[in-house]
């Protein structure tokens, strides 16, 4: 596995939102739902995203952005159009004063906005946890990334404009597939531009010595790598390499096989049934203890609360991060709209 194909096989959506919003000028929705990845794809029309903090961006016809969370952003048909609608976390909807819009404007299945037929139409998938999102790809984004339709070949929108209006059985998990799709397409383009602001470690796959040594560690995490092997396998001194590895990726090699070597846990943990030991030995720790205690360490919760966290209608930590709490089993689960309704209150519009 390659540097960007392990990055970008982190896109797996369960359950995310994805909806049409059409409007009529003047039109305007402020975002402050926390969501962790949000796709917008303008289809007809223009829309500006205006961020609270950091440039804005214009979109028109075939344009696609990516919004990083937690931030808030406006996005609207002009910069000075004043919001109609907020967007709050759970995907509640109301007017600017903090009444409920109650379905307001509900336009049928997975369309939602002023009119059906509106002069501007945008696509938008939003990812509700992060746990959804591999770490080390949100971490390699900027809060709002953009590819115009000029920079990327495109023939997803015909097929998502087709399949986001349909009511039919297993039609979640048939857009949530179209929306990792769509993202991984888009990541992709944007990471192959020649001005892409992509991580150090992935600049750094096209030096002849470190990136060497990270295809290794990327392709067999669970090997006893040392330095020393590492150096010997580059064809340079054991200094050398570690220095020109910590200079080129911002970390020392150990320390880049540990964030991996975890963050291939998490996906485990998240992903499937396998037991700690199992998972451990496929990363390269030597026992489950072993991997637990390295797993708290970074992430702050244990394994096995951070996979109870990932299967929970909760935030999953993220490295760094506190502990997210778990629902008791006497709580109420957050209402999730049906595959064949539309959603009300209205779904995030970015």
């Amino acid at each position: 596995m390659d540097a960007l194909a392990g990055m970008l096989e982190g896109p797996r959506a369960r359950g995310a939102f994805m909806i049409r919003a059409c409007f009529d000028p003047p039109w305007a929705v402020r975002v402050e739902d926390r969501a962790p990845l949000t796709v917008m794809l303008v289809v007809r029309g223009d829309a500006w995203i205006v961020p609270d903090t950091g440039e804005r961006l214009r979109l028109r016809a075939g344009d696609l952005a990516i919004a990083r969370g937690p931030d808030p952003y406006l996005c609207a048909d002009d910069p000075a159009t004043a919001p109609q609608a907020v967007i709050l976390p759970g995907g509640e909807c109301s007017y600017p004063d903090g009444r409920p819009l109650n379905g307001s404007m509900d336009l049928g299945v997975r369309t939602w906005g002023d009119r059906a037929d509106g002069e501007v139409v945008v696509l938008i998938g939003t990812y509700l946890v992060r746990g959804e999102i591999g770490g080390r790809l949100l971490d390699a984004l900027p809060p709002l990334l953009s590819l115009t339709a000029e920079a990327w070949d495109n023939p997803l929108t015909p097929l998502l404009m087709n399949e986001v209006t349909r009511d039919e059985p297993g039609q979640e998990v048939v857009l949530d597939r179209l929306l990792d799709l769509l993202v991984i397409a888009a990541l992709r383009a944007w990471f192959a531009r020649p001005s892409a602001e992509a991580p150090a470690w992935y600049r750094a796959m096209g030096d002849p010595v470190v990136g060497r040594a990270l295809r290794l560690l990327q392709d067999d995490p669970a090997h006893p790598w040392t330095v020393a092997a590492l150096a010997a396998a580059a064809g340079v001194s054991r200094a050398a390499f570690a220095r020109r590895f910590t200079d080129l990726v911002g970390e020392p090699p150990m320390g880049y096989l540990t964030g991996w070597r975890l963050a291939l846990a998490a996906d485990r943990l998240r992903d499937s049934e396998d037991t700690l030991g199992t998972i451990a030995r496929r990363v390269g720790y030597g026992s489950a203890f072993a991997l637990s205690t390295a797993f708290k360490r970074v992430y702050g919760v244990s394994p096995q609360e951070y996979r109870t966290a990932s299967a929970a209608p909760a935030p999953v930590p993220s490295p760094g991060s506190s502990p997210a709490p778990v629902p008791s089993s006497g709580s109420s689960p957050a209402p999730v709209p049906s595959s064949g309704s539309s959603p009300s209150p209205a779904p995030s519009p970015a």
